[in-house]
């Protein structure tokens, strides 16, 4: 690999911006296409993501515009870079899987482009993807070295038994994993995910991602699924895997996570079943011993959505650092307030600025696109740092703008 781009790539390269933001998502989706008329590549991608509006064409379109507009200064792909890595080590991408993308990305340009691009814009995007290709290449090696040599990591896919089901909430359902081998488990920074590849009947293996509700205990690991209208394999999950049953999953990996020694006061600030990361985080807060000020923030439609409402409670009791505040949107009659809830609605951005540090914390955020589109716009707009403002983003970046 090259230390840099040549001068004459990153020219081309610029000069592609205009058509790439005009027909960016036409090029991914005919990538896509490409890419999956080979069903051992289509395996590799969590299928689930090609849906919902071409949320994963939109979110690749985005990062190679990204991409190209910062072609001069990639430093500033750094976090973008390690998301894409950490996301890939789950799915077990590993170096042999890259030309199938390089094939199909300049096969599917020169379909969209057609006689715009020419083989000097085809040449210059080669070498443009190998480049990026090879960093990403290289970090997911660390990566994979990093778990592989970790006590209790692995690589690529381990058997797990389901060693514990049970119901958190009318529709969340938590599934407690230990190894089938009993050995342990690599110790996972609280907000990471576990990937999954789950065999639905009738259909080539599914992946999927699902974050961690536990904190680290080196023995197993808990995730709370919620079950979707549409979700294939969560329905799967809530219908048909039982305690016993063997699931294949791959190493804790993600981004997204509290750090080990956190510095400043701590907001984990959640909607839906995005609280299952916010209950790790909590859990290790709990069991580290910190003393700062922790914020539990959540918001649930009532209490039979509530998932893990008296567990988070039980986390709080006694424990004057740490404070808990949930909200129910619609509170069901036989919800009461101050066991179990403490304040009718939503969240608002106003509420946090009276009721947490607003301007000393560090928040963590985790819901759906909507929440997130919200939160992270609004408390940037109330003065907090981008820099103490964590989440993880599953689409592409434009709709928290957007929204």
């Amino acid at each position: 690999m090259s230390e840099t781009l040549s001068e004459k790539t990153k020219s081309i390269v610029r000069a592609t911006v205009p058509a790439l933001a005009a027909h960016g998502t036409t090029i991914t989706a005919a990538m896509y296409k490409r890419l999956f008329q080979d069903p051992a590549v289509r395996e590799l991608f969590n299928q689930s993501n090609q849906g919902e509006g071409g949320r994963q064409t939109k979110a690749l379109a985005q990062a190679i515009l990204a991409y190209a507009q910062n072609i001069d200064n990639l430093a500033v792909l750094g976090p973008a870079v390690e998301r894409i890595a950490q996301k890939h080590v789950g799915l077990h991408i590993l170096p042999e899987h890259y030309p199938h993308v390089a094939t199909a990305l300049l096969g599917a340009i020169k379909d969209v482009l057609g006689d715009a691009a020419t083989d000097e814009i085809l040449a210059a995007w080669g070498e443009a993807y190998w480049f990026l290709a090879d960093i990403l290449i290289g970090r997911e090696k660390q990566i994979y070295d990093h778990l592989k040599s970790s006590v209790g990591g692995w690589n690529g896919w381990r058997k797990f038994v389901v060693a514990a089901k049970r119901p958190e909430s009318d529709i969340i359902t938590s599934f407690v994993l230990q190894p089938v081998d009993g050995g342990p488990v690599v110790g996972h920074r609280p907000g990471q995910y576990l990937t999954f590849k789950i065999n639905v009947p009738g259909l080539p293996p599914q992946r999927r991602n699902y974050s961690i509700s536990s904190a680290p205990n080196g023995i197993t690991y808990r995730i709370s699924v919620k079950r979707e209208v549409n979700g294939t394999v969560s329905r799967h999950l809530h219908d048909r895997v039982d305690e016993g049953d063997v699931i294949e999953v791959a190493p804790p990996t993600g981004d997204f996570h509290l750090p080990e020694r956190p510095e400043r006061p701590v907001v984990l600030l959640s909607g839906g079943v995005g609280l299952t990361p916010m209950v790790s985080m909590l859990e290790t807060i709990v069991d580290s011993g910190v003393q700062l000020p922790v914020h539990y923030v959540h918001g649930a439609q009532d209490g039979r959505m509530h998932a893990m409402g008296s567990h988070v409670k039980g986390l709080a009791d006694g424990r004057p650092h740490l404070k808990t505040a949930i909200f129910y949107d619609t509170p069901h009659e036989r919800d009461e307030r101050g066991i179990h809830f403490d304040h009718d609605g939503q969240i608002t951005i106003d509420w946090l600025a009276e009721n947490t540090p607003i301007h000393e914390a560090d928040f963590y955020l985790c819901g759906p696109r909507p929440f997130l589109a919200a939160f992270v716009n609004g408390l940037a707009k109330a003065g907090v740092p981008p820099e103490r403002i964590h989440f993880e983003f599953f689409g592409p970046a434009d709709d928290l703008a957007a929204a």
